[in-house]
């Protein structure tokens, strides 16, 4: 099926197991762009003086954040995994997940939120984070990179 065939929504927003999320409604060829994550681009400062949860933000630079707090962004509906269908990444200074893979309808969309943070990590930040995907992969927290595996290789029984 061409681009030009799929519907300019080829998901649906729906109940999933941790709350809302997307999930295809016809078949997404792998490599395919699936939606854009929009929002406001607000000051690093704005985003961190924000209050409480859920937050919807993506950090674009040292100085800015995307807000993708707002109903019209599709892309806050998408959830974490470990083991992702999708994948986040920034062309034309726009935020878009495509497919790494064929979805299948009805087939939750989900990428690897991949959070790394500028502070310690310790166990209760990696369970403050925690990652309930239920996938064979599943790491136990959303938080990756190079500092979540130096926590993990230096406590191998930090989830256990």
């Amino acid at each position: 099926m061409s681009s030009a065939e799929r519907s300019s929504r080829p998901f649906r927003i729906g109940r999933a197991r941790t709350g809302m999320g997307l999930f295809a409604t016809e078949v997404i060829p792998k490599g395919v762009r699936i939606f854009e994550y929009t929002g406001n681009i607000i000051t690093n400062a704005e985003a961190d003086a924000m209050p409480g949860k859920p937050r919807y933000l993506y950090n674009l630079s040292k100085t800015h954040t995307l807000d993708g707090s707002p109903r019209s962004n599709i892309g806050r509906y998408a959830n974490h995994s470990c083991a992702p269908n999708g994948i986040i990444y920034v062309y034309g200074g726009r935020i878009w997940v495509k497919s790494l893979r064929e979805i299948q309808p009805g087939e939750e969309i989900t990428y690897d939120y991949g959070f790394e943070f500028d502070v310690p990590y310790t166990k209760e930040l990696l369970k403050t984070w925690a990652c309930h995907c239920g996938s064979k992969k599943c790491r136990g927290t959303m938080l990756s990179g190079k500092k979540y595996k130096a926590f993990v290789k230096a406590n191998p029984e930090w989830n256990k």
